[in-house]
């Protein structure tokens, strides 16, 4: 459970030889590779220097942390304003459950990385600093501790940390993966609706997409929803949330546009039920019939997809059957005088 003791991070930092010995057991696998042969296209150094700098209080390096990102990020705001939203007074810290939670409150997309140096070394380079957990103690003996990587120096062989009091620590990387696999290897980026990080896969950002869905308003998760079908056209995941959101945000014309692209690449009863119910609103009867009909006959006989199918196809034709109604209703003008 991340405490964030201050008590903790002075005997991290001061700490002398008996504390070193600690902090260096076990085996930092990805440091000396990294350093022998760093990977293609990352920069020598990199630092995100413009990163605010909020040094922590105790038990608050969650909401220290978190704060710089997102202000970072242009999504300004203090440590003060997190804590009712990451911190757990009953267990003096901040799960990460409750870290990605509040950066979505907050206006951000937070997705977790790939548990690779490589990956917060990219993040970085890209201009997402990297909100990690730490664990500055022993596996049997925890202190946990979240710290924002705002980059590193491969000739130096460092990462640098806004982190606890530290405004910027220079940490080598084989200390800083030690502390980083003992927790795990867990990071986040949390950016605005409209970018990606630069390292997270398909799956991971659509459980963040849809994760921010729940809290946002319907025009941000349609922008969130954009960004991630640009970089994978063919998710049908995407292209639903994308048509949703846009109908939750009342732009019917752009939940029409996603909608129909998701049914004419997947062929899929629900996007084929959702472009009925859209043309529908838009007063597109005929069109809506069709999209219905295929619904049906996508969807097949059972299941909750078939059941709305039918039901979007009925309300259809009762729409249609009620304008005929008043069609036949409406009277007939009367014919001119004969003239004399």
């Amino acid at each position: 459970m991340p405490g964030c003791s201050a008590a903790a991070r002075r005997r991290f930092l001061l700490g002398g030889a008996a504390a070193a010995a600690w902090l260096l057991a076990g085996c930092a696998v990805q440091t000396p590779r990294l350093l022998a042969a760093p990977p293609d296209g990352l920069p020598r150094r990199v630092e995100l220097s413009a990163t605010p700098f909020f040094p922590q209080e105790e038990y608050q390096c969650g909401p220290a942390a978190l704060a710089s990102a997102l202000s970072a990020v242009g999504l300004p705001t203090r440590p003060e304003a997190l804590t009712g939203k990451v911190f757990l007074p009953g267990r003096e810290g901040s799960l990460q459950i409750e870290m990605l939670a509040g950066a979505r409150r907050s206006g951000a997309v937070a997705t977790v990385i790939p548990g690779t140096l490589e990956a917060v070394m990219r993040e970085t380079a890209a201009g997402n600093p990297v909100v990690v957990l730490q664990n500055l103690g022993l596996s049997w003996a925890p202190s946990w501790h979240y710290a924002l990587v705002i980059g590193y120096d491969l000739d130096a062989g460092d990462f640098l940390l806004r982190s606890g009091p530290i405004e910027r620590q220079e940490l080598p990387l084989s200390t800083f993966e030690h502390t980083w696999d003992r927790a795990q290897r867990w990071a986040f980026v949390a950016l605005p609706p409209d970018r990606l990080p630069a390292t997270a896969d398909e799956a991971e950002a659509t459980r963040a997409l849809v994760a921010f869905e729940r809290t946002a308003l319907p025009r941000q998760a349609a922008q969130a929803y954009a960004a991630g079908l640009a970089r994978w056209p063919g998710s049908l995941t995407l292209a639903m949330g994308l048509g949703n959101a846009s109908y939750a945000a009342g732009d019917l014309d752009g939940a029409r546009r996603a909608f129909a692209a998701a049914a004419q690449r997947h062929d899929a009863a629900a996007a084929y039920n959702n472009l009925a119910t859209v043309l529908l609103e838009l007063g597109r009867r005929a069109e809506a019939r069709a999209a219905a009909v295929k619904a049906v006959e996508r969807a097949g006989t059972e299941g909750a997809i078939a059941d709305s199918a039918r039901a979007t196809l009925r309300r259809i034709d009762d729409a249609a059957s009620a304008a005929r109604k008043r069609q036949r209703r409406r009277p007939t003008a009367a014919p001119p005088p004969a003239s004399p």
